[in-house]
């Protein structure tokens, strides 16, 4: 398919990017723009294979960029009552996007999830053994999560796809409703459970790198070790907002309140952290890309 030969130093780089709504998406182009990468917003529906086939012949990328699909408004419960939908973008469209990018011998670096695993007996609760990027999932609590593993083990079989796992997602932009910190902080109760999560700022720079470097197969896309509700809040409390407080309760009781039940785990990320041995910690990335810049000064 000729995949190594991309964004080679013959062809400037070319990103066509999708998601330009999402989070992501909107973060990525603006990394582009700082980089001085050349990009441009895919227009096509992900799963009108006529569109993509467009925006492809137009664009002329070098590379890929997959941010778009349905993770529910306000959260993965819409899911649960919006199937259809979440089965358009989530699977016919990735597998779509994906075909048609191996057709044209492209790699698609696709912005997927890590939350299709749960501590299970071989993987206990801080016992620092995470999942791998080998391991078959375990979590199908929610609707979200069974589609996001359905298309994860169909994708294996697209070599020119790269699959990043990403994890409760969070970033410098503090006042970001989809930030996890920004979720958390606003919950009635939170529970407190050690997690696997990723650095926006720190790892969306990664994905750039891995598309140059044409990285291909699945990444556990988190930053090292664990961090729980809890010692994040603390952090919050520390650098944000002495005055904050915060009250837990238990799976039990969240259960009550959510319609589907929530993936927790840890991925083991020495993967990514021998590609990129500069790949901070997750409590330390906290600190740096974080808290210390929305430090706020005591009388501020």
């Amino acid at each position: 398919m000729g995949f190594p030969a991309n964004g080679s130093s013959e062809k400037p780089l070319k990103f066509l990017i999708y998601g330009r709504t999402g989070w992501i998406g909107g973060l990525l182009g603006k990394l582009c723009e700082s980089k001085g990468i050349d990009f441009e917003y895919g227009s096509g529906r992900l799963e009108n294979r006529v569109s993509l086939e467009s925006d492809i012949a137009a664009v002329k990328p070098t590379h890929v960029f997959n941010a778009a699909g349905v993770t529910g408004r306000p959260n993965v419960d819409w899911c649960e009552s919006h199937k259809v939908e979440t089965i358009r973008t989530n699977v016919v469209g990735t597998l779509t996007l994906a075909d048609v990018c191996r057709e044209k011998g492209l790699i698609l670096i696709n912005y997927a999830t890590g939350c299709i695993f749960e501590y299970d007996a071989a993987h206990p609760i801080d016992s620092g053994i995470g999942f791998k990027e080998e391991d078959n999932p375990n979590f199908t609590g929610s609707f979200y999560s069974k589609t996001k593993a359905m298309v994860e083990e169909l994708l294996k079989n697209y070599e020119n796809v790269c699959t990043l796992r990403v994890r409760m997602p969070i970033s410098s932009d503090l006042a970001n409703p989809r930030n996890f910190i920004t979720k958390i902080t606003r919950y009635d109760k939170v529970v407190n459970i050690p997690n696997s999560m990723t650095i926006l700022d720190e790892l969306l720079p990664i994905s750039i790198e891995m598309a140059t470097r044409n990285l291909t197969g699945i990444w556990n896309f988190t930053n090292p070790g664990v961090v729980s509700h809890n010692e994040i809040l603390e952090m919050y409390s520390d650098y944000i907002d002495s005055n904050f407080t915060w009250k837990n309760f238990n799976l039990e009781e969240q259960a009550k309140v959510i319609v589907a039940p929530r993936s927790n785990n840890e991925l083991d990320a020495s993967k990514l952290k021998k590609e990129f041995p500069e790949l901070m910690s997750i409590k330390e990335s906290l600190i740096k890309y974080v808290f210390e810049p929305n430090k706020k000064t005591v009388g501020a």
